[in-house]
């Protein structure tokens, strides 16, 4: 199976596209590939199970939130894109595995969640709020729905600058009830914006069933009143996650606009680490463990239509927990911040901007008749003499 630093064959496959589409889900993907979103999704379960060892031990810093079950989804829709060309992703708090297929490491995860100095933001933020637009995904923010709009515009400036490149955006299924979700579907709609915007149903908005927020029978039917694709599919499959998601990129990249796609599954964890899931029916987390588990679902794939020796498998396994375990130590190790990081990234560095292009040059107009605040370098005593000239 190919190394996370040989991923070249996931190169351009986002682009490729089935001879015949009943051949079955992941008809496109060699065996190496297959292998490889199993490797991801089995990182994705065992780094958020090292993390609530850690969370235990109260060594990760505020709140901890597992995707549980949901790991097909964000695996599976993330590796539809391709990094080679520019595709970027906003990811939301239980789509760790989209940032891994991205280029994210166990390690930065780790640093991250236990709010370590040299964390990618220096210990001021904490779980995945970070981006790396170099690796191909946005830094969130966890407002319902907020990103769907930021993503209109990233994907709009790709259009405009006549780049080939697509966005992906997650919400879930409380977020399509936002105003937010509506005018960033709308105006991506309207702009014909390359952009996949992916609805994961898990049956919670928090701890509001999915039934009590939204009379639409299925999420993908809104969809149509955006004039845009909706599909559906079966979230727990990642090769049906795969395929729809391809499918999107496509049109995406071919200019025919926004898609909705909307993922089936279940969150069996709660909104994060301190929600008991007191709203949940009895029966039904333990239910969907048993008989729909995404990574469980595949591995039987795996070994049987796909004829991979289950010896293989555990080898993988066995990898993705030496990572994690070296990744753990070095984290451990890992400095608190100082308290200088808290002014780093806060204000330019330079703490000044350059003028605008219309404004070179003319100096004393600016200084006489605008406040010198709004370049950016106030000073209270040339302001005060400006004002009694």
């Amino acid at each position: 199976m190919a190394t996370r630093a040989a991923t070249g064959a996931r190169a351009g496959r986002g682009s490729s596209r089935p001879a015949r589409e009943e051949a079955g889900p992941g008809s496109t993907l060699t065996r190496e590939q297959k292998l490889e979103l199993y490797y991801y999704m089995r990182l994705t379960r065992s780094l958020e199970e090292r993390l609530v060892n850690l969370y235990r031990q109260t060594k990760v810093v505020g709140g901890l939130f597992r995707s549980l079950g949901q790991e097909a989804d964000a695996v599976g829709s993330a590796y539809a894109l391709d990094r080679a060309r520019g595709d970027v992703l906003s990811p939301l708090i239980r789509n760790l595995g989209s940032m891994l297929v991205q280029g994210a490491t166990p390690l930065e995860i780790l640093r991250q969640y236990m709010a370590k100095g040299d964390s990618p933001t220096r210990g001021r933020e904490l779980n995945i709020h970070f981006g790396s637009p170099d690796r191909g995904f946005i830094g969130q923010i966890s407002h319902l729905g907020d990103m769907v709009p930021v993503m209109a515009g990233v994907t709009l400036s790709f259009r405009i600058r006549q780049q080939d490149r697509v966005g992906l955006v997650y919400v879930g299924d409380g977020a399509t009830s936002t105003g937010a979700f509506h005018e960033g579907i709308n105006f991506a709609a309207v702009q014909r914006c390359p952009l996949v915007v992916i609805v994961e149903n898990n049956g919670y908005a928090y701890s509001t069933p999915v039934h009590r927020q939204t009379a639409a029978a299925e999420l993908k039917d809104k969809a149509a009143g955006y004039g845009i694709p909706g599909e559906r599919a079966d979230g727990n499959d990642v090769l049906a996650v795969y395929d729809v998601t391809r499918r999107a990129v496509d049109r995406a990249r071919r200019g025919e606009g926004a898609s909705l796609i909307e993922l089936v599954t279940y969150r069996r964890k709660g909104h994060a680490e301190h929600d008991n899931q007191s709203y949940v029916p009895e029966g039904e987390i333990e239910r969907w463990a048993r008989e729909n588990d995404p990574l469980t679902r595949y591995v039987e794939r795996l070994t049987g239509a796909e004829r991979v020796p289950a010896a293989e498998l555990k080898e993988i396994d066995a990898r993705v927990l030496r990572e994690i375990d070296l990744a753990t130590d070095e984290a451990e190790r890992s400095p608190v911040p100082q308290s200088e990081d808290a002014l780093v990234g806060i204000y330019a560095d330079p703490a000044t901007i350059e003028p605008l292009w219309f404004r070179e040059g003319i100096r004393s107009a600016v200084e006489g008749h605008e406040r010198p605040a709004s370049w950016g370098t106030h000073d209270p005593d040339t302001a005060a003499a400006t004002e009694d000239a």
